[in-house]
């Protein structure tokens, strides 16, 4: 208790009250607040990419998907590989997370360009849960994190029967009708710019060699799958 004492008194007030709100978010009493410090910074903040939070994003990302299988497989002794995978997926893709992020109020502790409006549309909280991960894990170990991402994340902001019933894999659902249809479909990139420090990407859906409808992200596979889901609605399916 004294040493974390003279830890939290030692520290700037700045990093005294991020210390405060990461308690309140994680559940516990972080360690080392470098850790924390860096998985809320965007690339797009500091001069220096290298002090990004995008290494942490790759070490939390495979944690999260180690730990969701293990959740997964306990939890559905009798589903065969492709249904755990599918949930998987459905978890741990960056729509998932990056509104796991907004309703934990991360989105108020990512250090980021504000000056960039694309950058608060795009994933970027979701992306900085993941580099969060990979901090518990460097400051707490393992057992930390799963519970964690267990506790505070899965059991607290996701809702695995809705998940379950849902399918909004919509690029998924359009190639089985287009399967089922004969129909040929293809994605092609239409547009690609920047916007700020990222890139835009237009993604057309195209069946039987025709443009049905188009979608924008800030990589392909998300513009793809706006794309499929205004196709989708497009075609009535």
């Amino acid at each position: 208790m004294r040493r974390f004492l003279n830890r939290f008194l030692n520290l700037s007030s700045t990093d005294k009250q991020l210390l405060l709100q990461l308690e309140h978010l994680v559940g516990f009493t972080p360690r080392h607040i470098e850790y924390y410090r860096l998985a809320l910074m965007h690339r797009s903040k500091p001069e220096d990419v290298t002090s990004s939070n995008e290494r942490l994003e790759f070490l939390g990302d495979a944690i999260l998907g180690a730990i969701i299988a293990e959740y997964l497989f306990k939890k559905y002794p009798t589903k065969p590989e492709g249904y755990l995978t599918e949930l998987r997926s459905r978890i741990v893709r960056r729509e998932t997370m990056n509104n796991v992020a907004l309703r934990m109020g991360l989105n108020k502790l990512v250090q980021y360009n504000q000056n960039d409006k694309g950058l608060s549309r795009s994933h970027i909280f979701g992306n900085a849960l993941e580099a969060l991960i990979g901090a518990v894990y460097l400051d707490q170990g393992f057992e930390t994190t799963r519970k964690f991402i267990l506790q505070q994340i899965l059991r607290g902001y996701i809702d695995l029967d809705t998940m379950e019933s849902t399918d909004t894999n919509y690029k998924n659902q359009l190639l089985s009708w287009a399967q089922r249809n004969t129909r040929v479909l293809t994605f092609e990139t239409i547009d690609e710019k920047s916007e700020g420090t990222r890139k835009l990407f237009t993604v057309g859906v195209m069946i039987d060699g025709e443009v049905v409808s188009s979608g924008t992200g800030y990589n392909k596979k998300d513009a793809g799958q706006v794309a499929a889901r205004n196709a989708l609605e497009v075609l009535g399916i």
